[in-house]
């Protein structure tokens, strides 16, 4: 998809809006519906700040159906084509099968304490970071992890703007 300018976001319909930007909060697209209700955007951060500020205002429920919307690191299910090349870019398509059975353990025991997938921006990070992410943040009481879950996807969001939005 071609990036589309600030202009134009300000200038098309909610649904048109969604259609362009449903995808930035992991296929949840009822955040992009909250964040065009914040309309006109002056720049990237603004926008981006309506993003965050969509997140972090939606009620728990929402929060977590967009935590749950998130895949498994490594996972081999389905995922949002972003997702797959950010996951590719930190080197996830292409682990040993000692390391994918270790992210795929990760994964389970996360999933099981937390009630959703671990969510980690991976854009920029190695796999070993990551790795050492999965273990500290496992011993976490719930809400902290939620919150850093959400910071997560704040960060995911963000990048994904830079990739969609053009100045």
């Amino acid at each position: 998809m071609n990036p589309v300018d600030l202009a134009t976001l300000n200038a098309v319909s909610v649904d048109r809006f969604v259609d362009i930007l449903g995808h930035v909060a992991e296929d949840s697209p009822s955040i992009a519906r909250l964040a065009a209700d914040r309309r006109p955007f002056t720049d990237l951060d603004d926008l981006t700040a309506a993003f965050e500020q969509a997140l972090g205002e939606a009620d728990r429920g929402l929060q977590l159906a967009v935590l749950r919307a998130h895949p498994d690191l490594a996972g081999k299910l389905s995922m949002a084509d972003a997702s797959r090349r950010e996951q590719r870019g930190a080197g996830l398509d292409s682990l040993t099968a000692d390391e994918l059975r270790q992210f795929e353990s990760l994964n389970a025991a996360y999933r099981e304490r937390f009630g959703f997938p671990f969510i980690f921006a991976v854009r920029g990070a190695t796999k070993h970071q990551i790795l050492r992410a999965f273990e500290t943040r496992l011993d976490r009481d719930l809400e902290v992890e939620r919150q850093e879950a959400l910071s997560q996807v704040v960060k995911i969001m963000h990048w994904r703007l830079l990739d969609a939005v053009s100045p």
